[in-house]
């Protein structure tokens, strides 16, 4: 019989698997082992890649997305480990994982399966990996936000049990199917995963299983693993949160239902906690369509009293405050039908274009209410008025808030290690146009190289001060280099870091692609001429133009007069006279509000006019470096839109003045 059974379900994360399997190598060196992986039909080329790169992995094939349960039956039917893991593709394993768990497990009796500790990419505790069943009350809590209030009540917080110490080992209700280690005598008592489960759930029940059968599930805290989760769901069309709290009504139904009064309390809590979570997830169409009704209605009273004369004394009194509800829910309706309303983003030009289809929707209606007729002209009152409260609100939530717009910002990053290979990837990070990360240097395991450089980048601290290092240079990235350091020493850094809430990453074994929390960086370089770049677009090309000018005579009007006078009587002009100043510049064509330094092209690449002020400017590059500044252009240019021109503005006068 081996020593360990590693089980891997696998679904479309190639290169976290292959991250996966190359921790796995040092961490089951001192045992006999087997590697099984099922691949549940992936089409990003996962089986060919492991087959390839790890040939000595029992891979089985799938032809259809089975299930996370299934497929690992499929691996235990087989398995011939005394230990068996299951284990999520999108972690890595310390070196000592796997030994300090048998060790446990050998010591522990009562012991059926145990999980370790599991950390975010960010370094703070995964709450799944130790937790009780979705029982009345802890659901209650849960669902309530009780649990979150009060974190460290023990009343309040069974659930995720975060009033306990995450440093300690106890015994709990269960652990997460991201890492579960059993032994083998316990799965053929109690057998595998329950297939009515998809996803979800079913690790809660093979852990009730365990328990029903006589043994413990510990959570130990000796040993961790970092889990990116959640990395399947988004290359699947699955609905992440359907599927989970229906995995959690199943469970219920099946193992906590005592009487109908219970099964009412619980499945209610999850229906209220679905709720919470699809709001959340859709909390920019809600917030967008209850903002629109509300100053749409609030437009029709405006116009109501803006158009009340002689003749009319506005709506009776009988038919408000309909009168003022209705049109703004016609408006949303029509506004939904025209693709105003996004998951991810705040529509300007598409909501001008639902309020103008709408003005001639609800001007039509009026000729159906013959006693309204007359608010025809309210009506246009109220489009009027919309065009404007749509726009500016949308505006300050883009630029003020962040909601509704991408990041399009500089990442002041590391790359720990100072190997050739490590120096590739600080390269390559460094002069890829698509990725604006300032490399600040590198990180070394020998406190004697710092100082040094390495093809001209330097060396800033070893892993002894790397947490000083972070906070006294705002870094926002650590990228590790996996032939420069081991996993132990990762799992080091990321645990010392975790209050820092830094975005840490792995370089994948052949150093072009890099695994992190939100997603895979690939490092391969980019055919320039294969890439989309915005600022080409005719659409964009022309809302510019438009900004430019209608912004640069506001400012020649209102601002020039002033700036130019003070520059005569001053001997020196601050940057904000300077850029006022060039403005006739921008109103003649000559230059842009916001655009590159000085170079408009780029190895035969349209970048855009000068711009007054642009990324240059507002981030922190170093512009005497050549490739940086090219870096920067180029991304500007891809990236170009009307709201990142705002922002840019935004920071612009935001440097200048504070």
């Amino acid at each position: 019989m081996l020593d360990i059974s590693i089980i891997i379900v696998n679904y479309n994360v190639k290169e976290f698997i292959l991250n996966l399997l190359s921790s796995l190598k040092k961490a089951l060196i001192n045992y006999s082992n087997e590697i099984i992986v099922v691949d549940n039909a992936s089409q990003d080329g996962s089986v060919e890649t492991i087959q390839e790169k790890f040939p000595e992995v029992m891979l089985i094939a799938n032809q259809k997305n089975v299930g996370f349960g299934a497929a690992n039956n499929q691996a235990l039917e087989i398995a011939k480990g005394e230990y068996i893991v299951l284990i999520n593709p999108d972690t890595i394993v310390r070196e000592d994982t796997f030994s300090t768990l048998i060790k446990f497990l050998k010591s522990t009796k009562d012991a059926g399966m145990v999980g370790c500790k599991v950390l975010n990419p960010n370094g703070t505790l995964q709450l799944a990996c130790r937790r009780s069943f979705p029982g009345p009350w802890a659901s209650f809590t849960k669902v309530s936000g009780l649990s979150s209030l009060f974190p460290n009540s023990k009343l309040f917080a069974k659930y995720n049990l975060t009033y306990l110490d995450e440093n300690q080992t106890y015994e709990v209700d269960a652990i997460s199917g991201s890492f579960m280690m059993w032994k083998y005598d316990v799965y053929k008592k109690v057998g595998g995963f329950d297939s009515t489960f998809f996803m979800y759930g079913e690790d809660l029940d093979l852990c009730y299983r365990v328990q029903k059968a006589g043994y413990k599930v510990y959570y130990n805290h000796e040993t961790e693993i970092i889990h990116y989760k959640g990395e399947s769901t988004k290359r699947s069309s699955i609905d992440e949160t359907k599927v989970f709290y229906d995995a959690m009504q199943i469970f219920v139904k099946k193992n906590l239902s005592s009487s109908w009064f219970v099964q009412i309390i619980l499945q209610s809590a999850i229906f209220f906690r679905k709720l919470l979570a699809i709001l959340n997830i859709y909390k920019t169409v809600f917030i967008s369509i209850l903002l629109d009704g509300v100053f749409y209605s609030a437009g029709v009273y405006l116009a109501e009293h803006i158009y009340m004369n002689e003749r009319w004394n506005g709506f009776p009194e009988m038919y408000k405050p309909l009168i003022y509800i209705v049109p703004g829910i016609i408006q949303v309706l029509i506004s939904a039908l025209s693709g105003v309303y996004k998951k991810n983003s705040l529509q300007i030009l598409r909501s001008f274009i639902g309020l103008t289809v709408g003005l001639f929707t609800i001007t039509f209606l009026t000729f159906f209410f013959k006693q309204f007729a007359i608010s025809r002209a309210v009506v246009l009152i109220t489009f009027l008025l919309s065009l404007f409260t749509f726009a500016i609100y949308r505006i300050i939530l883009k630029v003020f808030f962040k909601i509704g717009v991408g990041e399009n910002k500089n990442v002041k990053t590391i790359v720990v290690g100072t190997s050739l290979k490590a120096v590739n990837i600080a390269s390559k990070l460094k002069s890829n146009p698509m990725l604006l990360n300032t490399i600040s240097g590198l990180a070394t395991i020998n406190q004697k190289e710092v100082g040094e450089n390495r093809a001209e980048i330097p060396i800033i601290c070893s892993l002894e001060n790397i947490k000083k290092t972070i906070l006294e240079n705002k870094i926002e990235k650590v990228i590790f280099s996996s032939d420069d350091i081991s996993f132990e020493n990762i799992f080091s850094v990321v645990s010392s870091c975790r209050d820092l809430n830094v975005d840490f990453l792995v370089s994948g074994e052949e150093h072009d692609y890099l695994v992190g929390k939100s997603s895979i960086t690939v490092l391969k370089d980019v055919p320039l001429l294969k890439v989309h770049y915005n600022i080409s677009s005719i659409t964009h090309k022309l809302t510019k133009s438009a900004f430019d000018y209608t912004f640069g005579i506001f400012v020649l009007i209102f601002l020039y007069p002033l700036m130019y006078i003070l520059s005569k009587i001053a001997n020196s002009n601050s940057k904000f006279v300077e850029m006022v100043l060039e403005v006739p510049k921008v109103l003649s064509g000559k230059k842009s509000f916001v655009g590159p330094k000085a170079a408009q092209f780029y190895s035969g690449l349209y970048l855009g006019k000068p711009g007054l002020t642009g990324l240059w400017y507002t981030d922190l590059f170093d512009q005497t470096d050549s490739v940086e500044m090219n870096k920067l252009d180029l991304y500007y240019a891809k990236n170009q839109n009307i709201w990142l021109d705002i922002e840019i503005i935004g920071k612009t006068l935001s440097k200048v003045f504070i």
